[in-house]
């Protein structure tokens, strides 16, 4: 039971506090520019306090497996040697820093981009499985593309190869942590879902076959990387539809968070999220803004095949917000799960928003707590230095923005009897969860905040040197 700035250790590192950044998109591609646009995108969290940065998914290698344009790739040496600048930045400041390995698997951009899709035709998709007949009738609509190449028993070896090899290069590369993808949908997840996973080898069957995968990932990664902390998140995909049969539910979830703590992982994020990418795991408003903005309007229809097709997903879109609104902490009763089965760091992130809240989960108000850390994503772009505000919260005088979002989340959580904590705190984030951005980023556009009314208050916190800290905190 600890209140957000008492220090956590993760393996054999410590980190200053319990707040880190979740993983997000940073859209910096592998470019001249590359190293620069990471550091501008993450030392502030680092300056501001934080005390685990997570660099967003990156991919282990060269070709395809990108699920979304601009992200990083890790397999060129040269390459991730220079990013020893980033790590040394975040160092500067006492933060630690993950960096997250990836592969999409069936929800790469060789799948659901049409423009990808054209202009790497010879790209090869990798699946796991053939895909399920749900997926398979989404082809036939046209609204992806597949024509996968199912990886055999020894090409899983040779990915596994490639997860600690990307390791080995990162941890030289100075970072101090390794965070796998193991939710939204990646290869990782492709693995251990029965909804992705037929296979009959030792890598399918039961969920004690379908975990093979992140078993030989970890050795891998020990074999090239050593006793470097291993994290993942752990996916329960709780979202699925009805005719979705085979899944992963809440047991499934906590067996495979137990697990892989046992095997030797130093911590794990329990995510519920679904089979397919959707709003499950950004929770909040339909972004109506980012959908009719015309600068993005020739990028959603190469993505997505003609304008005519863009709106057909923007209204889909809107229908999930409706079905998925946003819910404070939806992870938690999770996380609390698994907090009891295992005696490794649990990672909580997900509707996160302020810092009673986040003192709650930690169990400094006296009840079991649900976690070891809290984590938030989308308000980091909103807030880069959004730490400072957080951090030691009595001691800031700065007051708390309260849109009709935040209103709105509120009134739902206060039906809770844990809500006081909430009620009373003095800081919460200035996100909305609108949504607006993340969309754009399907256009190769960055992840920035383009809500006017949060970039307000934002530039009314600044002024009142919200973000300000002393060089001795």
């Amino acid at each position: 039971m600890a209140r957000l700035e008492a220090p956590v250790g993760i393996g054999d590192r410590t980190l200053q506090n319990r707040l880190y950044r979740a993983p997000l998109l940073e859209c910096a591609g592998n470019g001249p520019e590359a190293v620069d646009a990471l550091i501008e995108d993450l030392e502030p969290a680092a300056a501001s306090g934080a005390g685990l940065l997570c660099q967003g998914a990156t991919i282990v290698r060269g070709e395809g497996g990108c699920a979304a344009p601009g992200m990083t790739r890790v397999h060129d040496p040269e390459f991730v040697e220079q990013l020893a600048r980033l790590t040394e930045r975040v160092h500067d400041h006492g933060a630690k820093i993950a960096i997250q390995l990836e592969h999409g698997g069936l929800r790469s951009m060789e799948v659901w981009h049409a423009g990808y899709r054209q202009s790497h035709s010879g790209l090869e998709q990798l699946a796991v499985s053939r895909p399920p007949w749900q997926l398979r009738a989404l082809d036939r609509l046209g609204l992806v593309s597949f024509d996968p190449h199912v990886l055999d028993t020894a090409e899983v070896y040779g990915l596994a190869a490639d997860f600690g090899k990307a390791a080995a290069r990162a941890v030289d590369a100075g970072y101090d942590a390794i965070h796998l993808a193991g939710a939204n949908m990646g290869v990782v997840q492709q693995f251990l879902s029965p909804f992705y996973n037929r296979r009959d080898d030792e890598f399918g069957g039961s969920r004690r076959e379908r975990v093979r995968f992140l078993e030989l990932v970890h050795d891998e990664i020990r074999a090239r990387a050593g006793d470097v902390p291993l994290l993942t998140k752990v996916p329960a995909e709780t979202a699925a539809p009805r005719l979705v049969q085979r899944h992963l539910d809440l047991d499934d979830g906590v067996w495979i968070a137990e697990h892989l703590a046992d095997y030797g992982y130093d911590a794990v994020a329990p995510v519920r999220a679904n089979v397919t990418w959707d709003m499950s795991i950004v929770r909040g408003e339909y972004p109506g803004r980012a959908w009719e903005r015309e600068e993005f309007a020739d990028g959603y229809a190469d993505a997505f095949g003609s304008r005519y097709r863009a709106r057909a997903v923007a209204a889909l879109n809107r229908l999930q917000a409706r079905r998925f609104e946003f819910e404070p902490a939806w992870n938690e009763s999770f996380c609390r799960r698994v907090r009891r089965r295992v005696d490794v760091p649990v990672m909580l992130e997900g509707g996160v928003r302020e810092r009673g809240q986040m003192d709650r989960l930690l169990g400094a108000t006296g009840e079991e707590p649900a976690c070891d850390l809290v984590g938030m994503a989308r308000p980091f772009y909103a807030e880069p230095r959004l730490p400072a505000r957080l951090l030691d919260a009595e001691a800031h005088s700065a007051s708390s923005p309260r849109s009709q979002a935040h209103e709105d989340a509120e009134e739902q959580y206060s039906s809770s009897p844990r809500s006081q904590a909430h009620e009373d705190a003095e800081t919460r984030a200035v996100c909305e969860s609108c949504n607006n951005c993340t969309v754009p980023q399907v256009t190769g556009a960055p992840g920035v905040c383009r809500t006017p009314s949060v970039l307000r208050r934002r530039g009314e916190l600044e002024k009142q040197g919200a973000y300000e800290r002393d060089a001795d905190d």
